[in-house]
């Protein structure tokens, strides 16, 4: 929802992209809520703000009226995604602003969870406050363009980690990958990482390298539980236990027949998925199920064929390809498989949304065309 033709001043967009700002700040630690910022201002003199922090505490408008206190009558706050109509863990922060009387609510985007989905425009206008909707609306949907993906679509957004040589290779043909990237890159992958729900990966990747999957952050990062997630048909995968160390919960997905084994498995959880006439997991189905868990955004580490079989079912919404300066040969494994590409137009034409040196490597972000 949002107000066509509007005219926004400098000072608007000056505390909307601080409101933004502010948001991002809680880009580890919100989920699965979506990440909020708030400022409250008369004029251009701000007198709060504030960020929703983490699931179950206060919201962004909270904090910020918290802040300004009795300033807030009468002043115009700034706020990235339409404030809340419901009671869920905390009370509306639509009602919030009533109280405090505030004149104007100027906001980013609505909310497209139906719980809200305009009901808090509705409840502010109905106390006479102006609301003005649609300043940075396409930054506050980026913002939280997993919540965005989750609520409209039905599953999370979908981001393939990959890291290739400059011959668009990822490991040896014996499989050997470590380490084709620099420690920067591998550093950065940790805060991908942290901003996703799920980590997930296949079978085939736990059997090789035995991977841990969990975060690695500097000391102090505030960082949300999230789930590893590993699809194994045939829980074949199990005697790998770098999956399940740590306190990260992992999540088997496995196919409905498929009988979890006898033992100790920790806190491991296991959930039957529908599987495709392949004898593999329906892709469409896993995404479904992450979803109905609250899972915004997927980071996927995994091998060629789970990648190539996102790419080419079209479930996917961004690759983040690590390009090293090195070069594996003909022989060695390719980035994706099972495109089946034979002719020139059926190439898969992408959009480059950033470029970026980190260390030695080349961080290209790409999204599919539209």
């Amino acid at each position: 929802m949002s107000d066509a033709g509007l005219a926004f001043s400098a000072v608007d967009h000056g505390h909307m992209a601080r409101a933004l700002q502010l948001a991002e700040r809680a880009r580890f630690s919100a989920r699965p809520n979506p990440v909020v910022g708030c400022v409250i201002a008369h004029g251009p003199a701000v007198v709060g703000e504030g960020f929703h922090i983490r699931a179950g505490g206060p919201h962004a408008e909270v904090h910020a009226l918290r802040m300004a206190g009795e300033r807030a009558r009468g002043a115009t706050a700034y706020v990235t995604l339409e404030p809340c109509a419901h009671y869920g863990r905390t009370p509306p922060c639509a009602l919030a602003l009533i109280q405090a009387g505030v004149a104007r609510v100027v906001c980013a985007v609505g909310d497209p969870f139906d719980q809200v989905a305009g009901g808090g425009f509705e409840l502010l206008r109905q106390a006479g406050i102006v609301v003005e909707v649609g300043l940075m609306a396409a930054a506050a949907r980026e913002l939280n363009i997993g919540f965005f993906t989750r609520i409209e679509q039905g599953r999370p957004f979908v981001r393939i980690k990959l890291a290739a040589s400059l011959d668009g290779r990822t490991a040896l043909a014996d499989g050997a990958s470590q380490w084709i990237t620099g420690p920067q890159a591998r550093a950065d992958v940790q805060h991908w990482r942290a901003r996703a729900g799920a980590v997930l990966t296949g079978a085939g990747t736990v059997l090789a390298d035995d991977p841990r999957l969990d975060v690695r952050l500097e000391p102090g990062i505030e960082v949300a539980t999230g789930l590893r997630v590993v699809l194994d048909a045939g829980l074949r995968s199990l005697a790998r236990a770098n999956v399940r160390s740590g306190c990260t919960p992992t999540l088997y997905l496995h196919a409905p027949q498929a009988a979890v084994p006898a033992g100790d498995w920790g806190s491991a959880q296991f959930a039957p998925v529908a599987v495709a006439a392949d004898g593999r997991l329906e892709l469409a189905a896993v995404l479904a199920a992450l979803a109905a868990r609250g899972i915004n955004e997927v980071h996927v580490e995994a091998g060629a064929q789970l990648c190539g079989a996102l790419v080419a079912a079209d479930l996917y919404d961004e690759l983040l390809l690590y390009q090293a300066p090195t070069l594996l040969g003909d022989a060695a494994r390719p980035l994706l498989a099972g495109l089946a590409i034979e002719a020139m137009a059926q190439q898969r034409r992408l959009q480059l949304c950033e470029a970026l040196m980190v260390g030695q490597d080349l961080r290209l972000r790409l999204r599919p065309r539209s």
